[in-house]
């Protein structure tokens, strides 16, 4: 009888991306739908953080800024089956779970971009004058999904091979 272990990981992790992506979607469609915010809404929250709302057309700090707006979606694409066939193929608990929360958050944007031609984002992180960025809970998502891909390779001693 084969481990029913790798089967169990995919269904946990999958599980905890689907819910990425679910809170993402249920936070934007709450703003967006029913608050009827469009942009440019701003509530100061605290000395560093406000809650705004601005659409975002870039991709992750302005990369691929420049190119045409279909060939932003092919390499989007290309990224995420590729992190896709990752996430099936890891050997790690950790792994997966950290791709699957960045496939979630993902997935999120993916849709945003569909359905508006650009992310909603609401979370603005500021110093003084200096601001950082203005990011959604898809993006946290990602950025934790990335964390743990780091602790798994900390933890691990050695890149595992997929």
């Amino acid at each position: 009888m084969a481990d029913a272990a790798p089967v169990r990981s995919l269904l946990i992790s999958a599980a905890v991306g689907f819910d990425a992506f679910l809170f993402d979607r249920a936070h934007k469609f709450y703003q967006l739908d029913i608050m009827g915010w469009s942009g440019g809404e701003f509530v100061r929250v605290t000395g560093f953080l406000d809650y705004v709302m601005v659409w975002n057309r870039n991709v992750s700090l302005g990369i691929l800024s420049g190119l045409p707006q279909p060939l932003v979606f092919v390499i989007i694409g290309i990224a995420f089956a590729s992190l896709s066939w990752w996430w099936l193929k890891a050997d790690s608990f950790l792994t997966r779970l950290g791709l699957a929360m960045a496939l979630g958050g993902a997935l999120s944007n993916i849709v945003d971009r569909l359905l508006y031609g650009a992310v909603a984002d609401f979370f603005h992180l500021h110093f003084g004058q200096t601001s950082f960025f203005v990011f959604n809970t898809a993006d946290a998502a990602i950025t934790l999904g990335a964390v743990l891909l780091m602790l798994d390779v900390l933890l691990s001693g050695k890149v595992r091979k997929v």
